[in-house]
């Protein structure tokens, strides 16, 4: 059988978000967004011995703070990089989780097996979303919680996106990952699966030496902005850097030189269907 476009597009997509998040050093960027997983395991209200998959774990904030309250928890991501960090974090923390490489639009595990499933900033960079939601709903039990946390499209980091978006344009068709920090979008992508979505808009707050500095760690370490960067002409990247520095004006509060600036980002608690 011939391989569609669509397929090959799908394929390469896929190869080049394993590079972009696997180059860099993601685990110190994922740092500054820990408080954000707390919270959303907090608000989640994950117990001793529920059984909890953490859907594209990245370096594994989420899955820590689920282990750390005794949960039975499994850590889910298509990087080997990434969750070799996760096991080293988890080494140090002294606290145990399972660890699957695998992709979150094809979860290779059984109907309802998790009475949580949680995706922090992880999830919604999937390409295919509706699969995604699909394959969330599949692995958790019915009357189960379905917890995400994902960047807003009128937050900062919605910002940095729609801006490497215009020197870099996404493949067609593919929708825009802050469409995840969008509730009515959820409603769209999780349907007649839910029996309730409960939404909160919040922020934590990024502290830089000044935007100069954030924007040099990001390139430095958070994947997909390195991998823009690296394929750039140095015209274009130094225009996107002046762009990224002064994207901060309007949210930064420092008078210093600093940046301490709000990033806001979508908090959803989801019930499925019984």
């Amino acid at each position: 059988m011939p391989i569609s476009p669509a397929t090959v597009r799908s394929s390469s997509l896929k190869h080049y978000q394993r590079s972009a998040w696997s180059a860099g050093d993601y685990t110190s960027v994922a740092g500054t967004t820990t408080i954000a997983s707390e919270l959303l395991i907090e608000h989640l209200d994950v117990r001793p011995g529920e059984r909890v998959l953490d859907a594209a774990c990245g370096s594994g904030n989420a899955t820590i703070a689920c282990a750390r309250r005794f949960a039975d928890v499994t850590g889910l991501d298509f990087s080997a990089s990434m969750l070799e960090d996760a096991r080293r974090r988890m080494e140090a923390e002294r606290v145990s989780a399972r660890l699957i490489e695998a992709d979150v639009e094809n979860i290779p595990l059984p109907d309802g097996d998790f009475d949580v499933v949680v995706s922090a900033f992880g999830a919604m960079f999937a390409p295919d979303q509706k699969r995604t939601a699909a394959e969330l709903l599949r692995v958790c039990r019915p009357g189960g919680r379905i917890g995400l946390a994902s960047w807003t499209a009128t937050g900062s980091l919605g910002g940095l996106f729609e801006i490497m978006s215009r020197y870099i344009p996404p493949t067609p068709g593919t929708p825009q990952p802050t469409g995840w920090g969008d509730p009515d979008r959820l409603r769209e992508l999780f349907g007649d699966g839910i029996a309730g979505i409960r939404t909160a808009r919040r922020d934590f707050v990024f502290r830089y030496r000044s935007p100069e500095h954030w924007l040099e760690h990001f390139k430095t370490n958070f994947g997909p902005t390195s991998m823009v960067f690296s394929v750039l002409p140095p015209r274009q990247a130094a225009a996107l850097e002046r762009d990224l520095i002064e994207m901060w004006a309007p949210w930064n509060r420092a008078t210093d030189g600093a940046l301490i600036a709000p990033v806001e980002y979508l908090e959803a608690i989801l019930v499925k269907q019984p």
